[in-house]
């Protein structure tokens, strides 16, 4: 079975354009566009913002100066956005031990 890889190319090409479409992030061309190590950095700079947020929403309520809704919210945001990481990490980390175990 012959694999025409040209059609495979464009394929995979089209399908990140549709899915970084529907992400937000502007379509991703094989050419050009937005890389991967841009996307994860990015991802990661939210996160820190999202937990330097919960953290200064919970030093303002030690000190009585902030509303509890807005500390739980800040504290939800900043829980989800750890979960989110720690379960992407497994996912990369599992990824990784399963090409380890590719045979050559």
């Amino acid at each position: 079975m012959a694999v025409d890889f040209t059609a495979a190319l464009n394929a995979y090409a089209n399908a990140g354009k549709v899915a970084g479409g529907a992400a937000g992030t502007g379509g991703v061309s094989a050419t050009g566009g937005e890389s991967f190590g841009k996307m994860v950095q990015q991802a990661a700079s939210s996160v820190m913002d999202t937990l330097g947020k919960s953290e200064a929403a919970s030093l303002q309520a030690v000190t009585g100066k902030a509303d509890l809704t807005a500390v739980t919210e800040a504290v939800t945001n900043a829980q989800v956005a750890l979960q989110t990481v720690v379960a992407v990490r497994d996912r990369v980390i599992s990824a990784y031990q399963d090409i380890l175990k590719m045979p050559i």
